[in-house]
């Protein structure tokens, strides 16, 4: 199979807590969650990584297969565990609690890439936390970029700051350089405000938009988005919703983004539809569970105005 769109980094067991106070098992990991919400609507959709050779391993292999998300790429490990991550829920929203330190994702390498699939896709989707968990994935990403850039293909990046993961000013660097390369930038606007020191979503597009990206989605929360070319921009307002969880809202936009995009929709038209897709993701506890299909958001979107 050679997918559209390739995505690139670390899948992660989730706990995510419940109302009782018990821990629901499930599925994160940023750019997993993104190859997932990309196949729920429609795309052909790849994922590259480590992942232990474990039972949390064998968890996500079953998950992707049964999401139609082409596993040809993943790499089982043998002395490295899968991470894991728990979500708690309080007055001020979720708060993230990691163990991966040592994953077998950390462990991947520029020489771990699969160089011809990389260089049939038609969008690499990478992270900032596909790079923050170790230098050598860091140097993946770079090199994963090169060789989609070099076959002109498109590199779509969320910023996704973990600074659990790395110290603010390594952050900067690396996801600056990272964003110079890419075509779809995909930042949080909390992210970007730390990042780039500029409050205003106008600056913040400009910013990315002058470090050579193509298209800059800049999120807004319930606000919906800022979607800027350098030809046009507008703000395409969200859809309102009673959240429940919004774990992977920032996640679902990007797959449900990149889907359209892969499909033929211009930036605007992608971010009406991914605004809608992450609308629908905070409506259950946890990344994947709530994540809405096709079907499911062209329904939501018949019935409710932006």
């Amino acid at each position: 199979m050679t997918a559209d769109i390739l995505c690139l980094g670390e899948p992660i067991l989730e706990f995510n807590q419940q109302p009782d106070g018990n821990y629901l098992p499930g599925h994160g990991g940023d750019t997993s969650n993104c190859a997932i919400a990309a196949a729920r609507q429609g795309a052909s959709v790849g994922y590259v990584t480590h992942v232990g050779a474990d039972t949390f391993g064998n968890s996500f292999m079953d998950l992707w297969a049964n999401e139609g998300v082409d596993v040809t790429n993943v790499t089982r490990v043998s002395d490295a565990h899968t991470g894991v991550y728990f979500v708690t829920h309080g007055s001020e929203g979720h708060e993230f609690s990691y163990f991966r330190a040592g994953s077998a994702s950390s462990r991947m390498g520029a020489g771990d890439l699969p160089v011809k699939a990389l260089q049939q896709s038609k969008i690499l989707h990478v992270s900032g936390i596909s790079q923050a968990i170790s230098e050598t994935a860091a140097d993946a990403v770079f090199e994963a970029m090169k060789i989609v850039k070099a076959a002109g293909g498109q590199v779509s990046y969320d910023t996704n700051l973990r600074l659990k993961l790395w110290p603010l000013e390594r952050a900067r660097a690396v996801t600056h350089a990272a964003m110079a390369q890419c075509d779809i930038a995909l930042p949080g606007l909390e992210d970007a405000q730390q990042l780039t020191g500029l409050e205003d979503p106008d600056a913040i597009a400009d910013f990315y938009l002058n470090l050579s990206a193509k298209v800059v989605a800049l999120t807004l929360g319930a606000e919906g988005t800022l979607v800027a070319t350098p030809d046009a921009r507008k703000h395409v307002r969200g859809r309102k919703v009673d959240a429940i969880d919004a774990t992977a809202a920032g996640d679902t936009f990007d797959g449900a983004f990149l889907a359209r995009l892969v499909s033929g929709d211009d930036p605007f038209q992608a971010a009406r539809y991914a605004n809608a897709a992450a609308a629908l993701s905070t409506q259950g506890y946890g990344a994947v569970a709530p994540m809405p299909r096709k079907k499911e958001v062209e329904a939501f979107m018949a019935v409710s105005r932006a």
